[in-house]
Parts: structure tokens; sequence; C-alpha cells
């Protein structure tokens, strides 16, 4: 007899780490997610990198479903995996949402929000921005896909999108990069996009190309 699988929802704590503007006064905010086995605080480096990102009030959050790296000498994270993924969603959405909750407790913002994600922070950069409770106006999206369950949704308001890939990244490959645009561009989204000279990363030239997209967010 095969044994009878259970769900019990557990309550749980998450983290995230926060940058505040260079300059007083209300700020944009720039949320982001981390990839596959990294954790907030590289995501964060990463962010700070972008050009214009002083002016931003920056948020790295870290994934809930934590473990040691291979060395053993950090703790990364993951955002999910297929088992139960539809809860995992779910969680990982209400965890977003109290984030941005918090954030908007504790310091002072303008009303723009974008979400950043990474490698498989990117669906989590999707999901919130869609389905996070909160109006965003924007998503920068590297290396990563479209998670599946958004693109069967007409409901979706999609605000205007950057993606980025390495030209010799083998995971998020050309073709997955193809069909994520040709996809955006059928629900008439404002998408913007780079292939730049690199892998799984980010570098000087993407980073500059999101540091223009961002400028352009935090003008409207």
């Amino acid at each position: 007899m095969q044994p009878k699988i259970e769900t019990v929802e557990a309550r749980t704590h998450g983290r995230y780490l926060i940058v505040p503007p260079a300059v007083l006064g209300p700020a944009p905010l720039l949320v982001g997610f981390h990839g596959y086995g990294e954790h907030a605080e590289r995501h964060l480096r990463e962010l700070r990198r972008i050009p214009g990102g002083a002016d931003w009030l920056i948020v790295s959050v870290e994934a809930l479903h934590r473990f040691y790296s291979a060395s053993r000498n950090h703790v990364v994270g993951s955002w999910m995996t297929r088992q139960d993924r539809k809860l995992a969603i779910t969680d990982n959405l209400a965890y977003i949402r109290s984030v941005v909750c918090d954030v908007q407790n504790r310091y002072t913002v303008n009303g723009t929000l974008v979400y950043a994600g990474f490698s498989q922070g990117v669906a989590m950069a999707y999901r919130a921005a869609t389905h996070g409770g909160y109006q965003c106006h924007g998503i920068i999206a590297v290396a990563g896909n479209v998670p599946p369950e958004l693109c069967n949704d007409a409901s979706i308001a999609w605000p205007p999108v950057f993606v980025g890939r390495g030209q010799s990244d083998e995971w998020y490959t050309q073709a997955k990069m193809d069909t994520d645009l040709a996809f955006l561009t059928s629900t008439d989204t404002e998408v913007d996009s780079l292939v730049f000279d690199g892998g799984h990363e980010w570098t000087v030239a993407l980073r500059d190309a999101v540091g223009r997209f961002l400028a352009h967010r935090r003008s409207t």
C-alpha cells in the first residue's frame, strides 16, 4: 500500500538585505531575487553595481529554502523545487508581499517599484510583478525564463520588461530567450533585451543596459 501524502501550512521566517539610497527623501524601490545556490549578499552586490543604483532603495531577498553551499562556507538558497511547486509559489508570493509591506513601513518610497531576478530568481521577479499585490513598474529578467503558468494567464497587465542573456549561457539558451520575447511581444508588453558577451553571469555591458532601463522607469 502506497503512503498517502498530506500537507500542512508551517510558519517560517525570511530575511532581506536593504541599502538606502544615497540621497535622502522618497526613493524608487528595487527588489531583487538571487539565483539557485546563491545568497542575498551576492545578489545585492550585483544590484549595487548597476549605474544609477545609488538613487534607489535596494532590497535583496533571501530565498526561504536554505542549505549549505558545496564548500559549506556559505548558506545559500533555492526558491523552490518541483515538489509541491504550487504550494511553494503561494508561500513565496505571500513572503514577497510581506517583504514589500515591511520595507514600505520602514522607509520612505515614492511609489515606483521594480523587481529584478537572476537565474532561478527571474521566475520570482515575474511572479511578484504580476501577482505580488503591488503595482509594478518594471521587471529585470537576467538569465531566466518566464514561468509557464503566467503564459496562460490572459488577465495579466504586464509592466515593461528587460530580458538579458549571456551569449555563451548554456542554461538560458537563445531558444528560451526567443520564446520569452515572442510571448511578451504577443501581449503588447514593452520589452528591452540584450545578448551580451558572457555566460550565466552579470557583466559590465549588462549592468549598463539595466541601468538605462532603471533610469527610464525612475522617470515615469
